[in-house]
């Protein structure tokens, strides 16, 4: 069966950085876009970015453009998000996501796309 494993997730002060791996299994990895998104407690799920098969297209959310990247590696079957200059607001539960609909079909921004999805991983920012 599929799954989708994120780790690297937890405590860091403002201005830090982390970086996510969400490591995927079940399913051929390199014909599904992958992304990240995240929720708050009480609050709905949000779109944080998202890449294509190949990981020549990205796509991000405003509120983290600039600050964060997304990348994959075909080879290990993983999706990478690298939190840079890190804000109290950026606390969340992050998860990641996959679907094998086409890139150029879709709204990489658009939750009800994806048919797999992680468990997520705590990132706590202090300030």
């Amino acid at each position: 069966q599929v799954q989708l494993v994120e780790s690297g997730g937890g405590l860091v002060q403002a201005g830090g950085s982390l970086r996510l791996s969400c490591a995927a299994s079940g399913l051929t990895f390199s014909s599904y876009v992958m992304a990240w998104f995240r929720q708050a407690p009480g609050k709905e799920r949000d779109f944080v970015a998202a890449i294509s098969w190949s990981g020549g297209s990205t796509y991000y959310a405003d509120s983290v453009k600039g600050r964060f990247t997304i990348s994959r590696d075909n080879a290990k079957n993983t999706v990478y998000l690298q939190m840079n200059r890190l804000k109290p607001e950026d606390t969340h539960v992050y998860y990641c996501a996959a679907t094998s609909r086409a890139w150029y079909l879709m709204r990489p921004e658009g939750l009800h796309y994806y048919e797999y999805w992680g468990q997520g991983t705590q990132v706590t920012v202090s300030s």
